[in-house]
């Protein structure tokens, strides 16, 4: 069957099946390659991407879900050459390691900025709870997303209260 999906603002088609996963056609077929297969099960969090604004695990997403709906990667973030306020924090804040789950963990964070652009380091640990670092202790992930909010918000670094 034929799906039509608005991918990172560009209107893309492709070709699946009933059983075709969202991530197979963002990296086979668009080569989006920020989509990273960890797991395959929906459990580390290295595939996500947004679905019409919301976070989801493209590896157990049907690809025909997505049809009709928007999609964005990590590669959509950047406009006219500048990173996206999330992408900047995480490369300030030394919150990437070996950069595998970086992609996901960026989606998620964009998920809940999205809907709640203020969030306490409790909602922004609750919203990342389904991403695997295995680097870190996801204390500078936690800052970059509290550091992009307070960017969002117009506030200084040194206003963000509460860092653990």
């Amino acid at each position: 069957m034929k799906i039509e999906i608005i991918i990172n603002g560009k209107s893309r088609s492709a070709d699946v099946d009933a059983g075709t996963r969202l991530i197979d056609v963002l990296r086979n077929d668009f080569r989006l390659l920020s989509v990273k297969e960890g797991c395959g099960a929906g459990e580390c969090g290295a595939c996500t991407v947004l679905l019409d604004g919301m976070a989801v695990c493209s590896c157990v997403t049907p690809a025909v879900q997505a049809d009709g709906h928007e999609v964005t990667t990590v590669e959509g973030l950047e406009e006219n050459g500048e990173l996206d306020v999330i992408q900047q924090a995480f490369i300030d804040c030394d919150a990437i390691q070996c950069g595998f789950c970086t992609p996901g963990m960026i989606m998620s964070a964009k998920g809940l900025l999205l809907k709640n652009p203020s969030p306490s380091r409790e909602e922004i640990k609750s919203a990342l709870a389904g991403n695997v670092c295995r680097c870190t202790g996801y204390i500078k992930i936690t800052d970059a997303v509290a550091e992009a909010a307070a960017r969002i918000e117009g506030r200084a670094r040194d206003d963000i209260a509460g860092r653990s």
